[in-house]
């Protein structure tokens, strides 16, 4: 079974061990498809892309799928395959490569099909890496992905050989933002997202 907790904490509320050594920034859950308030939390960095929200008063379970660490909303959506936790573009920071820096094929081409996966005994993902002069990638999933999350590692596979890994900085529009027609074009995403503050 895949751990999800921190194991060098105990038996402790995962919660009030990281309130012990941050000060609470109170902010609001927030519904990605009306913006409606749904119930407060005392910060942001409490929560992670596709964990269970407990919003008190609702017996339905709802999943973070987005935070603004500006305003410290943290946004929500009533299900545990909503659209909005689903992506097929991200940039990682410098990649690390094993055994090629970087390898023949992407250096020649400046694009490489691969497989990807950022958590353990994921599935791989088909994809392809597009390189960019500072040595980050940008990857471009086959399909999307569930919960992906900037600060976590993208790492890439040929075969069964592990070519090398990133830190996933940013991240493309949700499933859900393209459907809702607000969308930019495959260019124009990595535009966008190039504005965004990078995950640290």
């Amino acid at each position: 079974k895949e751990s999800m907790g921190v194991c060098f904490i105990g038996e402790r509320n995962f919660e009030n061990f990281l309130l012990e050594y941050l000060e609470p920034q109170p902010g609001n859950f927030v519904s990605i498809e009306d913006k409606k308030v749904m119930g407060t939390h005392k910060g942001w960095f409490l929560y992670t892309i596709g964990q269970r929200a407990r919003l008190a008063g609702l017996k339905d379970a709802w999943f973070v799928v987005d935070k603004d660490v500006r305003t410290g909303d943290v946004f929500v959506a009533p299900s545990t395959d909503h659209p909005a936790l689903y992506r097929d573009l991200l940039r990682t920071n410098r990649v690390h490569w094993i055994a090629e820096e970087p390898p023949a094929e992407l250096v020649r081409d400046k694009m490489m099909d691969c497989h990807f996966r950022f958590r353990h005994q994921m599935a791989l993902v088909p994809c392809v890496l597009t390189l960019n002069q500072d040595g980050s990638v940008w990857v471009t999933l086959v399909k999307p992905a569930r919960a992906i999350t900037p600060g976590q590692f993208a790492v890439f596979y040929k075969g069964d050989e592990c070519l090398g890994s990133g830190k996933i900085l940013r991240m493309g529009p949700s499933v859900y933002t393209m459907q809702q027609g607000k969308g930019p074009e495959e260019g124009q995403k990595k535009n966008e997202i190039d504005k965004i503050e990078p995950a640290t």
